[in-house]
């Protein structure tokens, strides 16, 4: 379902992603793991079509973001880092704005909206203008948009990110159900999260891959049965 051969980006003299090259299938929750400036988000901006690559190409379902960035779009369900949100909009009218940008109209377009609402556990909240909501209920509401056109295909940017302990129980346990049919790609910094929701983890770091495997076969790779000192020990330490 995704596919990233050989991806590369350079900033000016920086190389923020050496020679990536991973899988993401149906059915699969990668974790995406690695210190602050590791690669990740600027990984994932590649594969969405945020970022050009410098070399290297990601393909999504088999369509390639570099030859056919529209049809790929159209698979991907994607919550960027810090996502960003209209305040003076309702829950319920920014997802039929969103529903609307996605080209769904009509029945399809108010049960795409039902559905998103349902899923994100938002009905309570749906008139309220974004502004006056928690930042978990506005967490909930840009992963709630980036499911609308129930795409085969979600990438994740540190889906937890700033909510409370319930809330990312919560999330994580939506990210274990929506993997059964979906390939999903995350990233987070959280080591918990490895077990909580995914299938397999990918370390990175400076740009590179240092570890692939699931969550128990990089706690035996650790050798102390801690993911916390694989981690570590396979990281740059920024002191």
């Amino acid at each position: 379902m995704i596919e990233v051969v050989s991806l590369t980006k350079q900033f000016g003299s920086k190389r923020a992603v050496d020679n990536l090259s991973f899988t993401v299938n149906k059915g699969e929750v990668l974790g995406f793991l690695g210190p602050n400036g590791a690669g990740k988000s600027t990984t994932m901006r590649m594969i969405t079509g945020f970022f050009p690559p410098t070399s290297g190409d990601a393909k999504v379902c088999g369509v390639s973001v570099i030859d056919n960035p529209r049809v790929a779009k159209t698979k991907i369900g994607y919550l960027p880092e810090s996502a960003p949100l209209y305040h003076d909009m309702t829950v319920l009218g920014f997802l039929k704005f969103c529903a609307s940008i996605r080209g769904l109209g009509g029945s399809a377009k108010k049960e795409a909206v039902e559905r998103a609402i349902e899923t994100c556990f938002l009905g309570t909240v749906a008139s309220q203008s974004i502004h006056t909501l928690s930042k978990g209920y506005r967490h909930r509401t840009c992963l709630a948009q980036a499911l609308l056109h129930d795409p085969e295909v979600l990438i994740l940017d540190e889906p937890t990110d700033g909510l409370d302990p319930n809330q990312k129980h919560e999330v994580r346990q939506l990210i274990k159900r929506l993997g059964q049919t979906k390939a999903i790609l995350f990233s987070t910094h959280i080591l918990e999260e490895v077990e909580a929701a995914c299938t397999r983890a990918v370390i990175v770091d400076n740009g590179k891959i240092v570890a692939d495997g699931t969550p128990a076969q990089l706690i035996e790779q650790s050798g102390t049965g801690s993911l916390t000192d694989l981690f570590r020990n396979l990281t740059t330490q920024d002191t």
